[in-house]
């Protein structure tokens, strides 16, 4: 079983901006290895390569070389991907999305990173991109009630699933607000319909008690998702409400001072036989700095420092060898 000095914490690409090749090799390889020294100086050795800093399905092969060679070079383990607002059940382009989220598992499998995780949440709207804090503006809503659209996203999922498992790797579902990952009920039910133990949940619980609007509780988010987890995406908020008056205001802060109680979703999470990455995540401000304060609380306070039993996941983990369905 995973211990605090051992369980992987990566650190989040999305501070960094976007880094994505417009040139050859030679100024990719200077972007890519002044951002990823900057990641290690903050005493991370694992990285999440999310893709709002690079887009890996569409390196070509010498591109791929080059990262590699970068994060050899920062010292850094690609211990995760997470592959973000590309739903493969987009209206226009969801069969574009389904083909690049094929290729970046096979970008993940050349790396050897064990885990990708996918999501239903779409681009941001102009009006989203206006705000400060992108969640106090209405975005993509998914059909809840549309069996087609159902159908479509456990179809398109399952196929990724597939592809990932024969690969070698997991495929894991980040849950997002107004999407059909956006509530424990409809994850369960989608993870549960697509049936396969290659695929499991991303319960960034985060993304959802962040709404200006009445929110899930969040321990029973965790409860009813965290048997299915096999990655997590972490991240809190100050959250404020007066429920008679109507008013729900939420800002991002670290781990340790948001409405989540960590230490409480932790413990959920190893009863669950949760055994997998944790990804440490942080908006605004100095992000980086943020997120490597928010490993050293997990790492310091809240992971297991002593021997305890782990609970049976119902999913695959990247750490443990039982599954159970």
């Amino acid at each position: 079983m995973l211990s605090s000095k051992e369980w992987p914490i990566a650190a989040a690409m999305l501070p960094l901006g976007d880094a994505h090749p417009v040139d050859g090799p030679e100024s990719s390889a200077e972007r890519w290895l002044s951002d990823l020294t900057e990641v290690s100086d903050e005493g991370f050795s694992e990285v999440d390569l999310t893709d709002s800093w690079t887009r890996y399905g569409d390196l070509d092969a010498e591109h791929v070389a080059v990262l590699r060679e970068c994060l050899r070079s920062a010292g850094l383990t690609a211990a995760s991907l997470s592959a973000i607002r590309r739903s493969v059940i987009d209206e226009q382009h969801g069969q574009e999305h389904l083909a690049y989220a094929h290729r970046t598992i096979d970008f993940a499998a050349e790396l050897g990173i064990p885990v990708v995780s996918v999501g239903l949440h779409r681009a941001l709207t102009p009006a989203q991109r206006e705000q400060l804090w992108f969640w106090t503006a209405e975005g993509h809503r998914d059909p809840f009630g549309d069996d087609d659209a159902w159908a479509l996203a456990v179809g398109r999922l399952r196929e990724l699933g597939r592809h990932a498992d024969e690969a070698g790797l997991l495929l894991s579902l980040e849950m997002y607000e107004h999407t059909f990952l956006g509530t424990a009920q409809s994850s369960v039910r989608l993870v549960e319909d697509i049936g396969l133990e290659a695929v499991g949940l991303n319960p960034d619980i985060g993304n959802l008690i962040r709404l200006h609007e009445p929110v899930e509780d969040w321990r029973a988010v965790a409860e009813a998702t965290m048997p299915y987890a096999n990655f997590w995406h972490v991240k809190n908020y100050s959250r404020d409400e007066d429920a008679s008056a109507g008013l729900y205001s939420t800002v991002p802060t670290s781990l340790e001072l948001g409405v989540i109680n960590y230490r409480e979703a932790v413990k959920i999470a190893l009863r669950s036989g949760f055994q997998g990455i944790i990804c440490v995540e942080h908006y605004g401000g100095d992000g980086l700095s943020v997120s490597a304060t928010n490993r050293d609380y997990l790492r310091d306070h809240v992971l297991p420092r002593r021997e305890y039993t782990a609970g049976v996941s119902r999913v695959r983990q990247t750490h443990a060898s039982a599954v159970s369905r």
